[in-house]
C-alpha cells in the first residue's frame, strides 16, 4: 500500500488514508505491448535499412516524400507525427547523405521544400519491400479479421492519446 501525505496550514505533515497500489502488469498494459512492437519493429527495420546505408529515422521522411514529393519542412513534420525541431535536424542529414534537397519555394521564399534527389528516389523499390516483409512476420498466424479489428482499435487509441495531449496544453 502506498500513503499519500499531505502538509496541513501550519506546513505541518498529515498521513492520510492508504492508498492501494494500482497493479496493472505488463503483459495486461496497452502502453506496454505497443511499445514492445514499435522496438521489435525499429530493430528489425534498422537492420534492414542498414544494408541500403540507411539511417532508421530516415524512413518515415523518405515513406512520405514517396507518397508526396515537394513539400515543406512542417509538411513533413505533419506526416511523420515529429517536431519540426527533429524534423530540421533529420532533414539536415538526409540532405548531407543525399536523399533530399531544401529550396526555397519560388512563391512564398518564407517556405523551405523538401525534395527527394535521385539517388532518394532511388531507394523507394529497394526499401519498401522490407516494410511489407516486417508487416507480414509481424501479423504471421493472425487472421485478416483480426488485423482490421487491430487496425481500427490502434487508430482509436492513438486518436484519444492525441486528444487528450491536446487537452493537456
Amino acid at each position: 500500500m502506498v500513503t499519500d501525505s499531505k502538509a496541513d496550514s501550519a506546513g505541518n505533515r498529515k498521513t492520510e488514508e492508504p492508498q492501494e497500489k494500482v497493479a496493472l502488469p505488463p503483459e495486461n498494459s496497452v502502453a506496454f505491448q505497443i511499445r514492445r512492437a514499435h522496438l521489435a519493429f525499429d530493430r528489425l527495420l534498422s537492420m534492414r535499412l542498414a544494408r541500403h546505408g540507411i539511417k532508421s529515422g530516415y524512413y518515415n521522411y523518405l515513406r512520405a516524400l514517396w507518397i508526396k514529393d515537394r513539400v515543406t519542412q512542417r509538411d513533413l513534420s505533419d506526416a511523420t507525427r515529429v517536431t519540426e525541431t527533429t524534423t530540421v535536424a533529420l532533414l539536415k542529414g538526409m540532405d548531407d547523405e543525399g536523399l533530399i534537397e531544401r529550396v526555397r519555394d519560388s512563391v512564398d521564399k518564407r517556405k523551405i521544400l523538401v525534395t527527394l534527389t535521385p539517388l532518394g528516389r532511388s531507394l523507394e523499390p529497394e526499401i519498401l519491400p522490407h516494410a511489407a516483409e516486417l508487416n507480414a512476420i509481424a501479423t504471421r498466424g493472425i487472421d485478416a479479421a483480426e488485423i482490421r479489428t487491430f487496425i481500427k482499435v490502434a487508430r482509436k487509441i492513438a486518436a484519444n492519446l492525441e486528444k487528450a495531449f491536446g487537452e493537456s496544453d
